[in-house]
Order: structure tokens, then sequence, then C-alpha cells
């Protein structure tokens, strides 16, 4: 049996299959005889020793993690500044993995998920305490660097097209009589891959969505409501997805909402899609609906990708194979190595690659006129979206998703209350 605790935290927004790469984390390391405990709320759980111990859970409620959205274990969002800034926080850390005989750590999220992997393992050598920190991938916007796509998005992409082209059909029926114009605001502060998804509910000329704005292109209110025109008039109705994230000319969110930031630092945003169908309805006189999905379109493990559940769980048991084999300050990344048909493996990435960096859509993913995708984004985005991975449902018609019990181990430190 190895020695040492593995320590799994979730981070950030939440997805369909963050606890599908949990379930396939806790699976792996079982099979390894490793212990494994899970910071209850993320890294903050981490810093206040409130540490689930996933041994008590059952095989059942392991397996049944992986057909279960939302965060299992709590997620939050905490961006811990540099080592300099937020030393006491990360000498915390330490201390708590001390305590606990944490030998390896597995920090699933984004970005800035990726960048407190980083440090931790930075902390570790600069305090020579042995500890393999891994980075673990996981958020719907699809904006992590080096990784092919990430797990989350192609679930929350799924929801999208599908979601739009239901919409679409409604849209149509109704048009003539009521609604002409029907917005649909898609998560995506600086990269519209969630938008361009909603590309895949159709591929002819008229076919929804007419219009998808993204936010790598400047927001141009006359351009735009002269293309609502031409839809309108060619088609008799219009169905725009416009990403949270679309800024002007001079780089202003159209939808800030004036709100401050958020706790990652983040501008407040306050409802593109609200907006946009305000101004149609002003300026152009049409009937106009709008929808924000919000949290929907990232918890909707109902219709989930099996492709986007496969890559959850790989990416999970890889992270744990990984930290064993001594693979420091990495993370698990798919390597797409067919479009047709789709093939993929995961390797390992430094997280310096991955830490602070943003990818977003490629320009020849986005059509000329900027208001669609091209054949080089759908030929990217249609395997991510394939397949589906129904939950079980129970006799009350729901799905049997399964709720953990989140009580903690005991505190063997003082408490922390920063």
């Amino acid at each position: 049996m190895p020695k040492g605790t593995l320590l799994y935290a979730q981070s950030g927004g939440v997805t369909a299959v963050i606890n599908a790469t949990a379930s396939a984390v806790i699976q792996a390391a079982r099979a390894r005889k490793v212990r494994v405990l899970a910071a209850r709320n993320g890294i903050l759980g981490a810093l206040r020793e409130e540490l689930i111990d996933t041994s008590t859970m059952s095989a059942a409620q392991v397996k049944a993690l992986a057909h279960t959205p939302g965060g299992a274990f709590g997620s939050c969002r905490l961006k811990l500044k540099s080592l300099d800034a937020d030393r006491a926080k990360y000498e915390r850390l330490l201390d708590v993995f001390r305590a606990h005989d944490v030998r390896w750590f597995l920090y699933n999220g984004g970005n800035d998920s990726a960048d407190t992997a980083l440090k931790v393992s930075q902390l570790a050598a600069e305090y020579d305490y042995p500890l393999t920190c891994v980075g673990v991938p996981k958020t719907i916007d699809n904006d992590l660097a080096v990784t092919d796509c990430c797990p989350g998005f192609g679930s929350a992409a799924k929801y999208t097209a599908v979601s739009v082209r239901e919409a679409a059909l409604d849209v149509a029926a109704m048009s003539e009589t009521s609604t002409k114009v029907f917005v649909y605001e898609a998560m995506g502060r600086h990269a519209g891959w969630l938008a361009a998804a909603a590309g895949l509910a159709g591929d002819g000329r008229n076919d929804a969505p007419q219009i998808i704005l993204f936010p790598e292109r400047a927001y141009d209110e006359a351009a735009f409501l002269a293309q609502v025109v031409v839809v309108v008039k060619r088609v008799g109705w219009c169905l725009v997805v416009a990403s949270e994230g679309i800024r002007d000319a001079d780089g202003r969110f159209v939808a800030d909402a004036g709100g401050g930031k958020d706790s990652f630092g983040h501008t407040q945003l306050g409802g593109v899609a609200a907006h946009l169908a305000g101004r149609v309805k002003d300026v152009l006189g049409h009937k106009v609906h709008w929808t924000l999905p919000d949290y929907l379109q990232r918890s909707a493990r109902h219709i989930a990708s099996k492709t986007d559940l496969e890559q959850a769980m790989a990416v999970g048991r890889k992270a744990v194979e990984f930290a064993l084999a001594g693979k420091n300050s990495v993370m698990p990344v798919i390597v797409r190595t067919s479009d047709s048909p789709y093939r993929w493996s995961v390797e390992a990435a430094p997280l310096t690659k991955v830490a602070n960096h943003e990818k977003t859509m490629p320009a020849g993913f986005i059509r000329k006129d900027g208001f669609g995708i091209t054949a080089a984004a759908r030929r990217y985005l249609q395997p991510l979206i394939a397949g589906e991975a129904y939950p079980p449902f129970g006799r009350n018609g729901l799905p049997d998703y399964v709720v953990l019990d989140q009580a903690t181990i005991r505190r063997t430190l003082p408490r922390w209350d920063a």
C-alpha cells in the first residue's frame, strides 16, 4: 500500500460531469489502495481543514457520482494570489497536508485552479515537502490552453445546441403573429466556444441560429440590427445566440452590470440577452423573447454528451496515474488524433503551459461576416456532443442522483479563520 493520502478538491463553476471525474479519481485510487480525502468546498475546505473521508462511501455511491451533476463535495470561487501576497494561506495548506500525510493533491478546475496547483507545488518544493500536485481540467468555457477540449464543455455544448434547436421550432411556429426575434445568452466571458456550439443546431442558410455573437469579435450594434432585419425579411423570424462577454469596439462589456467584480476579479455581467432584446424591440419594433439559461447549461446532466462523460472519467484516472508516478505540476490533457472517426488520448502537460493562459476561438472558426461558425468549427465541435449518457431515472420520473453526506473528519490543527 502506497504511503500517504491523496487530497482531491473541486473548484469554480461546476459542470454536468465534474463528479464523473471525482468518481474516476476515487475508483482509480481505491484500486491502488490509496486513501482519498476530499476538501469540502474546494480550496476553502483545505484551508479550513474540512476534509471528507471518501472511504466511507459505498462502491454504489462512488459509481453514482458519474451520473450526478453539481459538485458532490462542494466547490468555491477563491483565487489565491502570488506566493508572496498569500504566503500565509499557502503555508496553512502545507500545514494541513502535513497533518493528514497528504502526498498527492489533485485540484479539479479551470485556469485559476491550475495556477493554484502550480503555486502549491512550488511552495512544497521550497519547504522540501514531498508533494505531487496535478491540475485536473474542467470548464464549460472550453478555454484551457493545450488541451483539445475541456471536460464539461461537451455536455454544455450539447445542451446549448439542443435547446436552440427546440426553441427555434417554437419561434418558427409562432412567428407570424407573435415572437419575431428570440435571443439566447450563452456563457463565455472571453471565449465564444459555447455560443459557437449553438451553431450545431442547424446547418442550412436559414436554420437557427441565424446570428451568433462572439466575444472574439467587437460588437457593432448597427451591423447587428441590420443583420436582424435581413434575417427576418428572408426567414420570417430570427434566433440570436450571444456570448455573455461580447464587447464593443472600445472593449466595454455590452452587458456590464456595473456591479463590481466577483471573487475571481472578473467583471460582474448583467445579462446581454435582455439588452439585445430591448434594442431589437426599441429600434426595430419586433416582438421579442429572450432567455438566460445560466446554471441550466452547465448542470444539465440529463442530456450529457457521452464523449464528454468518457473524457471526464479518463482525465480523472490519468490524474491518479500521473500523481502516483510522481509527475508533479502537470495536467492530464486531451489530445485529438483524428476528426473522423473521432479519436483522442490523454497526455501530461506542464501546468506552466496551462495556468494563466486562455484559449479563444480561432479566427478560422468564425464566419467572415462574424455571425456564424465555419465548416472547420463544425468539424471540431461535432464529435464533442456525440452520444448520449442518460442518468438512471427513478419511479418518480426524475433522475436518480446521489447526494453525499459531507461530514468531515476531526480537525487536528487550530481553526483557520481568515
